[in-house]
């Protein structure tokens, strides 16, 4: 997807097919398939319009018409764009602009060619938001996770990713006492607290720290006490009746949606799934 010079060898030892970005990187690897005696290798055409982190800009398309016509060294297989704010109905204007815009690209780009391509712009947003513009293919992205800022649409969609861990610790704590780095959190009467075996070096946001973030014991809401620490972090379970070391608890999942916990943590639930570090455990189901 951001393919670079020193990529090109693996990407061609593994048949992986690179997103053309720029004239940079499209002379780049224009070169590469000189000097490696590659005639017709597949590659994808992405256009700026609108989102201006990578892409051809329109004002470029002639150019670049230019350089693709009559080549044998590459061939195009799909050219696509990246909408903006598909999930925004405040910007419906705008995402129906970048489609317009994209479609004059794609109709210059068949007639420089002389053949067809696969053309695509939605995303998860724009799958259910803007049916028309779904074009040859779409691209489901967090919606494979079950998750979609659409209301209507997130009702129909099955929660797919659920992340437990376990307390290692519980004790009494007194009235007064502090728990956790910093000081930051004095309890007001004597606690319950248990200690969980996730940390900010696993994923679990700073931010959720001081009674801010909830985590579920027992079925019941359990809310962070002090500061998130790197490997462990401490919650509250006084009123959960028969709770013990050893228990399951939930960061997120279906009785505790992503959403809700990346709400808490003023961010998205990309942002949180994307954060799981590689040390989490992995566990697939399939049906």
């Amino acid at each position: 997807m951001n393919a670079e010079t020193a990529t090109f060898e693996t990407l061609i030892e593994n048949n992986l097919e690179p997103e053309i970005f720029s004239f940079n990187i499209l002379q780049a690897f224009l070169n590469f398939l000189k000097f490696s005696g590659i005639n017709n290798y597949p590659v994808h055409i992405k256009i700026d319009t609108g989102m201006h982190r990578l892409g051809f800009t329109v004002e470029e398309t002639d150019e670049l018409c230019n350089k693709l016509e009559s080549n044998n060294l590459i061939i195009v297989k799909s050219v696509f764009t990246h909408l903006v704010a598909a999930e925004s109905e405040k910007e419906d204007t705008f995402t129906i602009k970048q489609y317009d815009i994209f479609k004059k690209c794609c109709t210059k780009f068949e007639h420089s060619l002389g053949y067809k391509f696969i053309k695509h712009i939605a995303n998860t947003s724009a799958i259910s938001r803007h049916p028309q513009l779904q074009m040859d293919m779409v691209r489901l992205g967090i919606g494979l996770y079950g998750i979609d800022r659409n209301e209507k649409m997130q009702t129909q969609l099955r929660n797919v990713t659920t992340l437990t861990t376990t307390l290692s610790q519980i004790k009494h704590v007194n009235a007064g006492e502090t728990v956790g780095y910093g000081r930051n959190s004095r309890l007001e009467k004597d606690s319950v607290i248990a200690t969980v075996r996730i940390g900010y070096a696993d994923g679990y946001p700073l931010t959720l720290g001081n009674g801010i973030g909830k985590m579920l014991v027992r079925g019941e809401l359990s809310p962070v006490v002090g500061n998130v620490c790197m490997d462990m972090t401490m919650i509250d379970v006084t009123n959960i009746e028969f709770v013990s070391e050893g228990d399951e608890v939930t960061v997120f999942g279906e009785a505790l949606p992503l959403p809700i916990l990346a709400g808490w943590a003023r961010t998205i639930p990309y942002e949180i799934m994307t954060g799981i570090s590689q040390r989490v455990s992995r566990v697939y189901f399939e049906e």
